[in-house]
């Protein structure tokens, strides 16, 4: 079931959204050469904890990971490309960080991931994370009322495949509000103007995300970590947003 949103609820998402764009900008800036991931799972507990949201994924266990999710976010570094499951790490000259939040305040959800390159980049990364950035800035441009979720999806694949990435579809982006994961499904490959008809009201977490080799994956040993299943480095990144009669709203920008 699709349920469009009032103005008044995605002002409440945007307020949502607005903490979860102060987090990971601040957990993004923590993210340096021998920090530990511990730490930025610990320092996201704390802002959690004092800004009184609640974590989407504490206890989250859906049917694709091993029993509940015991963090309140992702990260995945290198070649683990999404679902991270925070551990002991400390964090290497060049490395890959993705870091993907998800909380609900008074109710209401909102989701993001960003991609940062700590210490020294590699150019290779960098035009990774910057794909994904602008594959992003493509599908938040065609959430238009009167568009499909297609256009949405081609816009995103246009971006990623015209890099010469190669697309995973078995992870894409999804509808949310009161919860985190709600239909529809927008996935990062499509045919324009096929699918659900965008229409005002509704909120989508768009999140184009792939890596320097295979779109195939593997399960790490904590049952929940997605690696890249040749070892090449993944980036992703996210924003929810809002259609609206005005166009795309933004809701997990940090102004």
């Amino acid at each position: 079931m699709i349920e469009l949103k009032t103005p008044q609820a995605i002002e409440k998402m945007a307020v949502t959204g607005r903490f979860v764009a102060r987090t990971l900008a601040e957990l993004s800036g923590l993210a340096e050469v021998g920090r530990d991931v511990m730490d930025l799972e610990l320092r996201a507990r704390k802002l959690v904890a004092d800004r009184g949201a609640e974590s989407c994924y504490w206890n989250y266990a859906p049917s694709f990971g091993r029993g509940p999710f015991r963090n309140v976010i992702c990260l995945s570094v290198n070649d683990a490309v999404l679902h991270g499951q925070p551990h002991p790490y400390l964090l290497r000259d060049g490395d890959v960080l993705s870091l993907d939040f998800a909380v609900s305040i008074d109710g209401w959800v909102a989701d993001s991931a960003v991609t940062v390159i700590v210490g020294t980049p590699d150019e290779q990364d960098v035009r990774l994370a910057e794909s994904t950035r602008t594959a992003l800035d493509a599908a938040i441009a065609a959430a238009v009322p009167g568009n499909r979720i297609g256009d949405i999806s081609a816009a995103i694949a246009k971006v990623g495949q015209g890099a010469g990435y190669r697309i995973n579809t078995d992870f894409g982006g999804h509808g949310l509000g009161r919860t985190m994961h709600e239909d529809p499904h927008v996935a990062n490959v499509g045919r324009p103007g096929r699918g659900l008809e965008l229409k005002p009201g509704l909120t989508l977490a768009l999140e184009p995300w792939w890596c320097t080799g295979s779109a195939k994956l593997r399960v790490d040993a904590d049952g929940w970590t997605l690696r890249s299943a040749d070892g090449s480095r993944g980036a992703h990144s996210e924003h929810t947003v809002a259609i609206t009669e005005d166009g795309p709203r933004v809701l997990t920008a940090l102004s």
